[in-house]
């Protein structure tokens, strides 16, 4: 939360510094070329925020845990008229339907998990150091 209010201070300091450079003598450039670089630049950042807050509803993780139970049913069923149990079809169906839960909540929380996105803010870093 602190760097987003952080954030928000240097974007409002980057616009009143823009706007000031735009109504000094020989402005009009800076109207035409900068001002819209910076209001896109700025709604970028504010799509990105967003982006992160925006999560599936929590039924869609039910959905998939009602999934996963009804599977290992279905799979438990099938099993149960043979004379023997494979253990191996059993770790696996288990192993499966973990993993892939697993990586599908560490994708729709890729700052908390094993999968990780610091890669994608090493752009953002780049051009804020351009900018000093």
């Amino acid at each position: 939360m602190q760097e987003h209010a952080n954030a928000r201070r240097i974007q409002e300091e980057v616009w009143a510094k823009s706007a000031a450079l735009c109504r000094t003598a020989g402005g009009e450039h800076a109207r035409m070329l900068l001002l819209p670089a910076m209001n896109e630049m700025f709604d970028i950042a504010e799509a990105r925020i967003l982006a992160t807050r925006r999560h599936p509803p929590i039924i869609i993780f039910a959905m998939l845990g009602l999934l996963a139970l009804a599977g290992a049913l279905l799979a438990g069923y099938a099993m149960a008229g043979g004379r023997t149990r494979s253990w191996i079809h059993m770790v696996g169906f288990a192993a499966a339907i973990a993993v892939a839960i697993y990586v599908i909540v560490d994708l729709e929380y890729p700052r908390l998990g094993l999968i990780r996105v610091e890669q994608f803010d090493q752009a953002l870093v780049d051009l804020r150091a351009s900018m000093r």
